[in-house]
């Protein structure tokens, strides 16, 4: 007879414990502990084929085949489509547009002949229908499978033989002869591993959705983002309609890209030109600059909005949305230090409109330049672009993708640029833009203010 034991196990991070704590002395939750049985003598990990030493060299690599959905967005991320054998992880807050862009790749696969297999542990095969039907996919090659024992998708699986297996979500499956409840650490690690293992060997191709935390992390042991070939995490503003998926990890791919959809009632739609998207003000106001940001391979336009207003407080707030905050401390220094602006004094906000998030060093001048905007009253006009690294010296630093900013800006209609001299020399050819290239911000303050 088989041994078991009793083991308290962190439920954000995995971490195992003899007897329950209210903290984690891992990741330092509170009330994360639950009590989990485990046998000490049965292994549950699946049994996989007896390997044997070859030498790189007689490998045989192949034509790498790629399975495109045709959603062109969707593609990018994954680095041109799914691979055989890859498994892919699809994270994201609850009502975030998962499971329907998931059903919409299966619809996209389905209209070329392909079959694929969605199973559900959350919904009844009622409720995917009424979403298939308003996302208008077609439900010819679809099957679908509401199943949360693991054998049962095993056996589904490998009688069906489809062109990909979406997983809805991970956190509902389980192993029945694991002593754990289904979307607990060890039921999702080891099933996770089960699974994982048997499709690898049969060469299915996979989507995983999975949960998020309130934090914003992937729900369940940490080991399942190490065990996938891809971690696709799905972000996007409530407030807002334009979800963005957003590449983690990508043994296949890059992952720098970004996929851009627009949230309507018919489903989610591809924006092949964000900077319409992220580009809403017609005002010409105080405060505003336009900048190009570059995601991947692909750059658009952004606005940043900023807003200075003397403080009553002895401590004046620093409210900066869309941008990381130290780097937006270090560019207000940079301007009271180097440019003579005196915001100690100063409330300072800062936003990029559309809620999308900056992280692009590149974006350093058109937010000084919008700080500038507003503190002077001044205004630049909405025909003018800048773009940017900001040393702490206040010199301009060269930034990469020159040519993909320029163009985008062109394409438009933007009259000037702005940007660092030392990218002037890898230019490959004229643009119908004046570009103003100064060395330095103070430099770059006095051309154009």
């Amino acid at each position: 007879m088989a041994k078991t034991k009793v083991k308290y196990v962190c439920q954000a991070c995995g971490y195992e414990s003899l007897g329950w704590l209210g903290k984690c002395t891992n990741c330092g939750g509170f009330n994360t502990f639950a009590e989990e049985t485990a046998s000490v003598t049965k292994t549950f990990v699946k049994e996989t084929k007896s390997g044997k030493i070859i030498a790189l060299d007689a490998v045989s690599a192949g034509r790498e085949t790629r399975l495109a959905t045709g959603i062109a967005e969707f593609d990018r991320t994954l680095g041109g489509g799914f691979c055989g054998g890859s498994i892919t992880l699809l994270g994201g807050e609850p009502g975030i547009g998962k499971s329907t862009i998931s059903l919409q790749i299966a619809g996209a696969l389905a209209a070329k002949g392909l079959k694929t297999l969605y199973i559900s542990g959350e919904e009844s095969p009622q409720q995917i229908k009424l979403r298939a039907e308003r996302l208008h996919t077609a439900a010819q090659n679809i099957a679908l499978l509401c199943a949360t024992n693991i054998l049962e998708i095993e056996k589904a699986i490998q009688e069906y033989n489809p062109a990909l297996t979406i997983i809805d979500s991970i956190q509902t499956i389980y192993h029945p002869d694991i002593p754990a409840a289904p979307g607990s650490v060890g039921q999702v690690r080891e099933s996770a591993a089960w699974l994982i293992r048997f499709l690898k060997d049969n060469n299915f191709a996979a989507i995983f959705i999975g949960h998020v935390t309130k934090e914003g992390a992937l729900a369940g042991p940490k080991v399942l983002e190490h065990m996938v070939d891809t971690v696709l995490y799905f972000e996007g503003e409530r407030s807002q309609n334009f979800r963005l998926v957003r590449g983690i990890k990508n043994r296949f791919g890059s992952t720098n890209e970004i996929g851009i959809f627009d949230m309507r009632a018919e489903g989610l739609v591809e924006v092949p030109n964000a900077s319409e998207l992220f580009i809403q003000s017609n005002l010409d106001i105080p405060g505003t600059m336009v900048t190009a940001c570059l995601e991947g391979s692909r750059s658009f336009l952004v606005e940043i909005q900023a807003l200075a207003a003397r403080s009553a407080l002895s401590m004046p707030r620093r409210t900066i949305t869309g941008l990381d905050y130290n780097r937006a401390a270090i560019i207000l220094a940079v301007l009271e230090k180097k440019c003579g602006l005196e915001l100690s004094a100063q409330d300072i906000f800062l936003n990029v409109v559309g809620g999308v998030k900056v992280n692009d060093t590149g974006a350093d001048l058109a937010i000084a330049l919008a700080v500038v905007s507003s503190f002077r009253e001044m205004i630049f006009g909405r025909k003018i672009c800048a773009f940017g690294e900001i040393g702490l010296g206040g010199e301009l630093r060269s930034v990469s993708n020159i040519e993909k900013r320029l163009y985008e800006a062109e394409k438009l209609g933007f009259a000037t640029a702005v940007m660092p001299q030392g990218n002037l020399k890898n230019l490959q050819k004229k643009y119908s833009l004046e570009l103003i290239a100064p060395r330095t911000l103070a430099e770059a303050l006095a051309k154009i203010g």
